[in-house]
């Protein structure tokens, strides 16, 4: 018999980095490979493939690598530092033993799209003699920033003063409208260090794809296009209910890395508001606020007399400022470690969404038309800047 790859056009591994604003995208690339008679099989850690639900119909194959911390992951290594070294470490190792596995068994790989944040993967793919595909989670904007300072072009630290920021493709920008790694510079140095690498072999790269679409951002993507990379805009990479309904039965991500409230009880609570009436906080999966922030955003919620719903991860919720919140009526705050943002953000009954301005937050506000106050944290400041420019002023929407 013929490997089964004969059936398909062609056979793709897709490498994410393993956290939910870079998995969640990356597979719904997938699904759309798979849309168009490709075969995708997605390539996840150890750690983050045990801690998931299978999907016994899902259409994409799922392997490991490992990451060198197969039991705790991410959070199991002594540093941001010590995880990227051994996830190149053992990584490395681990994912040519994949390519060469599914040689053996037949499934050849044609191409390995790659996460932006594992710029190694590529050394790996050529020396297997695969296509490597780079996959950036970020904007167009925030990877342009990033480029012009890991080649030197973009001297840090930026200014303070209200001065603009002249980066090529870009409008002039404010010093906080860049990314918050680049604009405070040394306050989060490992990952600092992740997100400037990012470019350092993209330039050998076959392909390079970007999480975002052409209307958001013309400007830097034509220049990018023209005097970079020739790269090609893949987003927005909802599942397909939300922007287009192309893909029948892709209602959602189909991974979750934190345990969501259920549906019902969060649709229940919005129900029992008017429309446009709940505001709706969250700050995604990474951001890491301070107590007096937590303080701060609490009084601010409460005050004006709207119910809210907050995200507030499992692990941060000791800071929250408990005797105001305890004060607070079940049917005004209702107070959650994780949700569907997008069964959330679909209801009538939001009219607004507080969001640190993470691509994905962003679009997902963007395609289901909710109003946005922005808080940005790390990318978000380029993003936020983004779509105040595209979407904003420039064709006058909210």
């Amino acid at each position: 018999m013929e490997p089964s790859t004969k059936l398909h056009r062609a056979h793709v591994l897709i490498l994410p980095f393993p956290a939910q604003g870079h998995v969640n995208p990356m597979l719904q690339f997938s699904k759309r490979l798979v849309s168009k008679g490709l075969k995708a099989t997605l390539a996840l850690t150890v750690h983050l493939a045990g801690s998931m639900q299978p999907d016994p119909s899902s259409s994409i194959d799922l392997e490991t690598i490992s990451d060198g911390h197969d039991l705790g992951g991410f959070m199991g290594a002594k540093s941001i530092e010590a995880y990227q070294t051994d996830f190149r470490d053992v990584g490395s190792r681990t994912l040519a033993e994949l390519i060469h596995k599914l040689d053996r068994l037949g499934r050849p790989l044609d191409a390995v799209i790659y996460d932006g944040f594992l710029p190694w993967v590529l050394d790996v793919v050529k020396q297997c003699d695969k296509l490597g595909v780079v996959f950036f989670t970020q904007t167009c904007a925030v990877n342009n920033i990033y480029y012009h300072v890991q080649r030197g072009l973009l001297p840090l630290p930026l200014p303070l003063s209200e001065g603009s920021v002249r980066v090529p493709g870009l409008p002039p920008l404010k010093p906080w409208e860049a990314p918050s790694y680049v604009y405070k510079l040394g306050l989060y140095p490992a990952f600092y260090d992740m997100l400037i690498n990012q470019s350092t072999n993209v330039d050998d790269a076959d392909f390079v794809l970007f999480d975002t679409f052409y209307e958001l951002e013309k400007e830097v993507v034509d220049w990018m296009s023209s005097n970079l990379w020739p790269l090609k805009t893949v987003g927005p990479t909802l599942p397909s209910l939300y922007p287009d309904k192309r893909l029948p039965n892709d209602t959602a991500y189909g991974v979750n890395l934190f345990t969501p409230t259920t549906t019902s009880t969060v649709s229940a609570w919005l129900r029992r508001h008017p429309p446009h009436s709940v505001v709706y906080v969250s700050f995604g999966s990474m951001a890491d606020l301070d107590p007096s922030q937590f303080a701060e955003l609490a009084h601010g919620l409460a005050l004006p007399g709207h119910p809210f719903i907050w995200i507030v991860r499992s692990t941060e919720q000791h800071k929250l400022p408990r005797d105001l919140m305890d004060s607070i009526p079940s049917e005004e705050a209702l107070i959650l470690p994780w949700c569907n943002q997008l069964e959330v953000l679909e209801s009538d009954a939001i009219g607004c969404f507080v969001t640190h301005c993470g691509l994905n937050s962003v679009v997902e506000a963007i395609c289901l038309g909710v109003p946005m106050v922005a808080m940005p944290q790390w990318d978000g400041p380029a993003d936020e800047r983004q779509v105040r420019g595209g979407c904003v002023e420039g064709r006058g929407q909210g």
